[in-house]
């Protein structure tokens, strides 16, 4: 007896569902800090919209960091670094002086050079030793890098065995200057030979008194260590700011001052746990609220497990690079490109559902960044932007056009705000225009972005619709070898269809490639399609029912050809729905006049259907009956191409094909204009004149 559980479909997609909504609230609200969020949003030059504020406790007033900057970079400036001198130097420069002395002397004596060293070699080896001693003593500097070129009043601090002793640069000699002075000096040493030394001491010379680098570090972190962070104290009960006020400079630093004391003294008193609930309520909320929106107006969005992973998505991305930045000193929230959400979510969905997920991605941003409402209105702005100008991500110009009117939306929108913080110019911040700028150029991923997540979830875009379209495709190439009469019949229903879509704001690309490859079936039997047929017709040697077999079977021959070539779902519906569940009426008919003892069954000579949904299914529909049938008319004329639209339409109408579509009456309307103004222009129909005027064309 088998005792396992076993789920329908449906409800094991809604199990999964719900794991990945809650994995996604879960997540998002572990990258939330732990310390309590300040209640309150304020800007230098801005009003206090709050009650007024009086200090709960005593806390300092913290500097400006452009004032804790200036002092500190001027106590870095004043402070001396520390050198040490290294006493064995000395030693080790006189034992190889004695060696090269006595090396030299010995090949001087060989060779018979030098007589008056010959004669007094001691003199000559005790003032290079006094020398040396003399140089050492003073000592011979390596300069590190930071500290070359400083000038001669530039004072390090000399640390000699146990003291430490004030030395200015211009009292230190470095290997080069004592050379020379070595070699400037030896011809005034009273010595017969002076040269001698010269040879001798010649790469000899070299520091010893070198940079200490854990040395100064350690004394300059005392120093700075000493600067006061605070200017001064805001009393419990004192006045910080009143409602209505303009949020000067000095209380704007009380402001500052008061928000990271809340912030420590919370982290201390509050229970993180309480504050993770908080954040994960807020984060439920926000994602609830999405997810209602989903399901009242894209319910198949909300229910397809893809396409809800795909939205959902994007807010983890985004939140866990707020968190990211927010753990850097040097990056800044700005340079992430959140308008890459509604660019990319518009070419999969609609423009409202894009807008819609922009919003929610910049409000549990807006939760982690510590930008304040700065970030939120600039993000809200761009996304607007980018909702608005992103038409066509196949239109590289349009796109560019795109992607600078965002970075002119961040730009103009940060130089607002400045302007009603500061208001004045100069005090605007430049410098942000290049974390803009490389925000913009990151926008620009979502160009290949697009096609890339397409495969992944297996969504068709317009790019992967364009590569679809080349005639070079394996389909359209054994179409076009097989059937050229079907090719022909295929562009041009294409066209129809196209100028169809875009006279109701339908997808005229898809359709259009939709109307190439709904006919791929006919390659398997291409002779028994009229279009391709040149001599005999093989129906004549079958019966009505094989004919209607085969001609049924284009259908179904094609859709698994669509798929073995891994064409996108959506085009693989337009081969089953394009001809619904309509029936062969030509071989219906022969077969029941032939067979008039016989009960006929329709189905076996109606499509297997479904029958088309969408408007550009319900377009392809209609364009293929009328260009088919369009082919049966000899000479037509205007009223003639008329009559046949409303007829064809109407007869699909009320066979009820239609009875699933999106499409409504006035688009229904609109389509037959467009479909009898191309068709007479395919035909080329001629315009007829009023008899007393044909003479004169």
């Amino acid at each position: 007896m088998n005792n396992s559980i076993t789920f329908p479909t449906s409800q094991l997609k809604s199990i999964i569902r719900w794991v990945i909504v809650i994995g996604v609230i879960a997540f998002i609200s572990l990258l939330f800090p732990d310390n309590a969020r300040f209640p309150y949003e304020f800007a230098e030059g801005g009003t206090w919209r709050y009650e007024t504020l009086d200090a709960p406790y005593d806390f300092p007033i913290l500097k400006p960091e452009s004032q804790l900057k200036k002092e500190i970079q001027a106590l870095e400036e004043d402070f001396s670094p520390y050198y040490t001198l290294n006493t064995e130097i000395l030693g080790q420069v006189k034992k190889q002086f004695r060696e090269q002395f006595n090396q030299q002397l010995a090949q001087a004596k060989m060779e018979n050079q030098f007589p008056n060293l010959q004669k007094a070699p001691a003199n000559y080896e005790k003032y290079a030793l006094s020398w040396l001693d003399q140089v050492y003593t003073k000592g011979i500097i390596d300069w590190a890098a930071q500290h070359q070129d400083k000038g001669d009043d530039f004072v390090i601090n000399l640390v000699v065995g146990n003291t430490t002793q004030k030395r200015t640069a211009e009292s230190l000699k470095t290997v080069e200057k004592v050379e020379q002075i070595l070699t400037d000096s030896l011809p005034y040493s009273r010595l017969a030979e002076p040269e001698f030394l010269l040879y001798v001491m010649e790469d000899l010379i070299r520091p010893n008194i070198f940079f200490d680098d854990s040395l100064t570090t350690r004394y300059k972190r005392s120093v700075l260590s000493e600067v006061s962070l605070a200017s001064g104290l805001v009393k419990e009960g004192d006045r910080i700011v009143t409602r209505g006020d303009v949020v000067g400079p000095e209380t704007y630093q009380k402001l500052v001052s008061f928000k990271q004391q809340y912030q420590e003294s919370s982290s201390e008193s509050r229970k993180p746990l309480g504050i993770f609930l908080g954040y994960m309520l807020l984060t439920t909320l926000i994602v609830v609220a999405f997810l209602m929106y989903l399901q009242s107006y894209l319910p198949d969005t909300l229910q397809e497990l893809k396409k809800l992973s795909l939205i959902l998505m994007w807010l983890v991305i985004f939140s866990y690079l707020v968190h990211l930045v927010e753990q850097s000193s040097t990056l800044n929230a700005f340079m992430l490109p959140f308008c890459i959400v509604p660019i990319v979510v518009k070419t999969f969905f609609t423009d409202r559902l894009a807008f819609f997920t922009h919003i929610v991605v910049v409000l549990i941003a807006s939760f982690l960044s510590s930008l304040g409402y700065e970030f939120t209105f600039l993000q809200i702005i761009a996304g607007i932007v980018a909702v608005l100008t992103t038409a066509d991500t196949r239109n590289w110009t349009k796109f560019f056009m795109a992607m600078f009117f965002i970075f002119i939306s961040y730009f103009l929108g940060f130089i607002g705000l400045s302007l009603i913080a500061n208001g004045d110019l100069y005090e605007v911040q430049w410098d942000m225009a290049g974390f803009f700028f490389f925000n913009v150029l990151l926008t620009m991923l979502a160009f290949p972005l697009i096609p890339l997540l397409g495969r992944i979830f297996g969504f068709t875009t317009a790019i992967s619709l364009v590569e679809l379209s080349d005639m070079n495709r394996p389909l359209l190439q054994e179409l076009a070898l097989k059937a050229p009469g079907t090719l022909q019949h295929s562009l041009q229903v294409g066209n129809l269809a196209e100028a169809a879509a875009r006279a109701i704001g339908a997808d005229a690309l898809l359709v259009k490639v939709g109307a190439y490859y709904h006919d791929v079936g006919k390659t398997l039997n291409p002779e028994y399609f009229i279009e391709n047929q040149a001599g005999k017709n093989p129906h004549d040697d079958i019966d009505e029912k094989r004919s209607a077999e085969i001609i049924i079977g284009h259908v179904s021959g094609g859709a698994e050809m669509a798929k073995k070539a891994r064409l996108p779902k959506v085009l693989i519906d337009f081969i089953k729905t394009h001809h619904g569940t309509t029936r062969t009426e030509y071989f219906f008919r022969n077969y029941v006049k032939n067979h008039p003892d016989e009960l006929v069954h329709p189905q076996d000579f109606q499509y297997p259907g479904p029958k088309p949904k969408t408007r550009e299914e319900t377009i392809l529909m209609m364009a293929d009956s009328l260009e088919a049938a369009a082919k049966s008319l000899k000479n037509p004329n205007s009223e003639e191409i008329d009559d046949l639209v409303e007829k064809i339409i109407n007869a699909k109408i009320s066979t009820g094909q239609f009875t699933i579509s999106e499409m409504s009456f006035k688009e229904f309307d609109a389509c037959k204009v467009v479909f009898k103004k191309v068709l007479k222009s395919m035909l080329h129909v001629r315009i007829e004149y009023p008899e007393d005027t044909k003479k004169e064309q």
